[in-house]
C-alpha cells in the first residue's frame, strides 16, 4: 500500500509539472465546431486540446454538454497525469477487460487507489458520473491542488465533458505555482507516441467482374504514387457472377488481383458457392494456395474440411505467409502495428454451401480478436468484414458489430453492395452511450469503385481524423499490363458467350417495347417475364425454410428477347445484363399492395418499376385514379392449390432482385423493408438462375398467361 502511494506522488507530482509547462495559453483556438468562445467551457476545453490531453471526436465536435461516464472520466484524469495505461495490474472488475477502449485508464487509477469499484466487483464505465463521485476521485490525488470550480455544483449533479475539463485544466494551472516537492530521482513520465496516419484501398463484391481490374490496377497505382503508409484491402465475394467465373473458378480474377497487389482478403459468403459440387472446396483451396497475399476471418472454422489442411489457423499472426488463412494478422507499417482481423457472415450456410467449413458468433470473435491485438500492444485495429453494412440485423452487420465491440477503429466491409460515398462514424453503443468513433467504410460492387480512406490515429490509437471517398473506375485508363494478362481468359469467355446451353425454342420470347400504349415489358405481362420470375420463385424457395409466396421482376430490368433456335449463354445474359442477385424479402400485404400502385401508375403507358409476377395474379384498373389502381392480389395457397387474396397485416415473403429490394424505380416500401433488415441478399447470379430454369422445363411456353390484367382493357 505505502509502495503504491509512494509511486503516485512521484508519478503525479512530475506529471502536473510538466504538463502545466505544456498547456497553451487559455485563448487558444478551440478546434472544435461545437465550442464557440461564448461557451463556458471554451477556455479549458481550449487548454487541454492544445496540450494534448484531449482529442474529441472524428465528425470535429467536443460534445461538452454532453455527461462524462465513468470511463471517460477515467481516460481523461489518466491522459492529464501522464499515467502508464499499457502496463498495468488487472483491477479484475466483472465488467471491464482488455476489450474495453477504458482498460488501461481504470486500471492504472485503480492500481493507485484513485477510484474505487462497487460492491458487486463492477466499475460500471458506461455510468455517468456525478459531482459528488468526481470529488472523491480528486480528493484522493494527493498532489492535486484545491479547486475552486469543484465547489460550484451539487453533489448529485451530473458531471458533463466540458465540466470535467474545466476542473482539469483548474488542477494544470494552479500546479504551475503550487508545484509540489517532487522526490529527488522522480519517475521519468510517459511520452505519447506521435499521430499516425494511414491509407486504406478497399474493394469488396467484385464477382468474377475481370475485365474490369485493369481500370482498378490503374487507379490502386496512381493512390500509392500519392500517398504513403497505404494498406489495399479485398471485403469478399470475388467468386461468382460472370462467366469468367465459371470457366475458370477465380482463377482468372486471382491472376489479376494478385499483378495489383493486397494485403489482405476475407472470405464472402460466394467463396463457398462449390462446397456442394463433386469436387467440393478444391476451387477455393487452390485460390487461396494461389494468393500473394494472406486471408483473414475469424469466425470460419475450415479445420474439418481436409482440402484446407495446412492452409488455416485461428491463430493470429505477426508474420504471416501469402496463401494462408488467419483470425487476424498484424501489419507493421512505417514502425507502427495495425491489426487486421475477418469477418464472414453466418448467413453463409443458408445462402451458401460451405459444406464442412462452420461460423461462429460474429460479435463473440470480434471481442476476442480485439482482445488479442491488444494484449500484443497494437491499438489500431480494422474489422475486414463481408456481413453487409445494414443487412440482416437477427444475423450480423456493421453498425452493430461497431455498437456492440469497442476497439474497432476501421470496419472495412462488404455482402450488402452498399455504395458508402463517404465513411459512417459509429461514436454510440447500442444503448446510446458515447464510445471512441469506428469508421465503415463500403465500395458497392463489381469493381464499379476503389474506396479510399485516409485516417489519422493518435497515440493510443483514438481516431482523430478521417477523409473518403469512391473513385469511379469507369472514368479510369485500363492498365495496360493487366490486359494483356486479361486475354487468354477473355478469349475463352467470348467463345463461350457463342455456346448453346442446349435449349432450342420454336418462337421467340418477345421482350416487346412501346413508348404509348402498345405492348411493353414495362406495362404488360410477358411470357419472359413470367419464365424469368418462375425460375426465381423456384430457386429461391431452395434457400429458406418459409414458404415464398411469390416473386418479382422489375420490366426494365429485361433488357432483350431471345430470338427462335438454339439459345446460347450469351443470350440469356443480354436478357439480364445487370448483373442482380436474387433476395427474399418479408413484406406485409399492405406493402405488396403500396409496391404493385407504383408498378401500375404509368399504365397503360411504360414503367420501368412494373413488377412481373411468379405465384400471384394482379388485377388493376389503369382508368382509376393514381395509387386507386390495384382491384386484387393473389397469391397461390400450396396447401389447398386455390389463389387466396393478401391480407394488409399479415407478413409474406417474397423474392425479387436486389435492385428492388433495394427500394428501386421508386418502390420505397421495398426500401423501408430493406434498410430494416427484412431483405436477405441470396447472392444468385440472375442470368444463370434464368439459364439453369430454362434447362429444366420440358416446355417453353411463348404466351402469356392472364397473370397480369388491366380490367381497363376488357370494357
Amino acid at each position: 500500500m505505502e509502495n503504491k502511494r509512494n509511486k503516485f506522488l512521484t508519478v503525479t507530482a512530475a506529471a502536473l509539472a510538466v504538463t502545466a509547462v505544456a498547456v497553451a495559453p487559455a485563448s487558444a483556438a478551440s478546434p472544435f465546431s461545437d465550442v464557440k468562445e461564448s461557451h463556458a467551457n471554451f477556455e479549458a476545453i481550449s487548454t487541454l486540446y492544445a496540450a494534448g490531453i484531449i482529442s474529441g471526436y472524428p465528425d470535429g465536435t467536443f460534445k461538452p454538454d454532453t455527461n462524462v461516464t465513468r470511463g471517460q472520466a477515467a481516460k481523461m484524469i489518466a491522459g492529464a497525469l501522464k499515467l502508464d495505461t499499457k502496463d498495468v495490474e488487472n483491477p479484475n472488475y466483472k465488467d471491464i477487460d482488455v476489450s474495453n477502449p477504458y482498460y488501461g485508464s481504470i486500471a492504472a487509477l485503480a492500481g493507485l487507489e484513485v477510484i474505487t469499484g462497487y460492491g458487486d466487483n463492477t466499475f460500471r464505465p458506461n455510468q455517468t458520473i456525478t459531482h459528488g463521485d468526481l470529488a472523491k476521485i480528486l480528493a484522493s490525488i494527493p498532489t492535486l491542488p484545491e479547486l475552486e470550480s469543484a465547489k460550484n455544483h451539487a453533489a448529485t449533479d451530473k458531471v458533463t465533458r466540458g465540466q470535467l475539463a474545466t476542473l482539469i485544466a483548474e488542477a494544470l494551472t494552479k500546479s504551475s505555482t503550487e508545484t509540489p516537492e517532487t522526490p529527488e530521482t522522480p519517475e521519468k513520465p510517459e511520452t505519447p507516441e506521435g499521430a499516425f496516419s494511414l491509407s486504406i484501398l478497399h474493394v469488396n463484391d467484385t464477382h468474377a467482374r475481370a475485365e474490369k481490374l485493369p481500370q482498378l490496377a490503374t487507379a490502386v497505382k496512381e493512390q500509392r504514387e500519392t500517398k504513403k503508409n497505404v494498406l489495399t484491402l479485398h471485403a469478399g465475394d470475388a467468386f461468382s457472377g460472370t462467366l469468367y467465373f465459371t470457366e475458370f473458378q477465380g482463377q482468372a480474377d486471382l491472376k489479376l488481383l494478385n499483378e495489383i497487389g493486397f494485403d489482405a482478403m476475407v472470405f464472402g459468403n460466394h467463396e463457398f458457392d462449390l462446397g456442394g459440387s463433386n469436387e467440393g472446396h478444391q476451387a477455393l483451396a487452390d485460390f487461396v494456395k494461389g494468393a500473394k497475399f494472406p486471408f483473414v476471418d475469424a469466425n470460419t472454422d475450415f479445420s474439418a474440411d481436409d482440402k484446407f489442411t495446412g492452409l488455416f489457423t485461428d491463430l493470429i499472426s505477426s508474420e504471416p505467409e501469402n496463401g494462408k488463412i488467419y483470425s487476424g494478422i498484424v501489419k507493421e507499417i512505417d514502425g507502427e502495428k495495425v491489426g487486421i482481423f475477418g469477418l464472414t457472415t453466418e448467413e453463409t450456410k443458408g445462402i451458401s454451401s460451405p459444406n464442412k467449413v462452420t461460423f461462429t458468433n460474429y460479435i463473440d470473435e470480434a471481442n476476442k480478436a480485439v482482445a488479442a491485438f491488444e494484449g500484443m500492444g497494437v491499438n489500431k485495429i480494422i474489422a475486414l468484414t463481408h456481413i453487409g453494412y445494414n443487412d440482416n440485423s437477427n444475423v450480423d452487420n456493421d453498425i452493430l458489430l461497431a455498437k456492440n465491440v469497442p476497439g474497432i477503429d476501421v470496419i472495412v466491409g462488404g455482402h450488402d453492395h452498399t455504395k458508402l460515398e463517404e465513411p459512417v462514424v459509429v461514436d454510440t453503443n447500442t444503448v446510446g452511450e458515447a464510445k471512441e468513433a469506428t469508421l465503415i467504410v463500403q465500395a458497392n460492387e463489381y469493381v464499379n469503385y476503389l474506396g479510399t480512406l485516409d485516417v489519422t490515429f493518435d497515440g493510443n490509437g483514438v481516431v482523430t481524423e478521417y477523409g473518403g471517398e469512391l473513385i469511379d473506375l469507369g472514368k479510369v485508363a485500363q492498365d495496360e499490363a493487366l490486359v494483356k494478362l486479361l486475354e487468354p481468359y477473355k478469349a475463352k469467355v467470348d467463345e463461350v458467350n457463342n455456346k448453346e446451353i442446349g435449349v432450342k425454342i420454336a418462337e421467340k420470347l418477345e421482350n416487346p417495347r412501346s413508348s404509348e400504349t402498345g405492348p411493353s415489358v414495362r406495362s404488360n405481362e410477358t411470357a419472359l417475364g413470367n419464365i424469368i420470375t418462375d425460375g426465381m420463385l423456384a430457386k429461391a424457395q431452395q434457400y429458406t425454410d418459409k414458404t415464398v409466396i411469390m416473386a418479382l421482376q422489375n420490366g426494365g430490368g429485361i433488357r432483350e428477347e431471345i430470338p427462335a433456335g438454339n439459345i446460347t449463354v450469351g443470350q440469356v445474359n443480354t436478357v439480364l445484363p445487370n448483373g442482380n442477385t436474387l433476395a427474399l424479402m418479408d413484406v406485409t400485404g399492405a406493402e405488396l399492395k403500396a409496391a404493385f400502385e407504383v408498378a401500375v401508375k404509368n399504365a397503360p403507358k411504360e414503367n420501368g418499376g412494373f413488377l412481373h409476377i411468379a405465384g400471384g395474379k394482379l388485377k388493376y384498373d389503369s382508368s382509376k385514379e393514381v395509387g386507386s389502381r390495384v382491384v386484387s392480389i393473389e397469391y397461390l395457397d400450396k396447401a389447398t392449390g386455390k389463389y387466396v387474396a393478401l391480407e394488409d397485416n399479415k407478413t409474406y415473403t417474397v423474392a425479387t432482385n436486389a435492385y428492388t429490394a433495394k427500394g428501386g424505380d421508386s418502390l420505397t416500401m421495398f426500401g423501408k423493408a430493406y434498410d430494416e433488415g427484412r431483405v436477405t441478399d441470396l447472392g444468385l447470379s440472375d442470368w444463370e438462375n434464368l439459364q439453369e430454369h430454362l434447362l429444366s422445363l420440358k416446355e417453353i411456353k411463348t404466351t402469356t398467361e392472364g397473370r397480369i390484367v388491366d380490367l381497363a382493357k376488357k370494357q
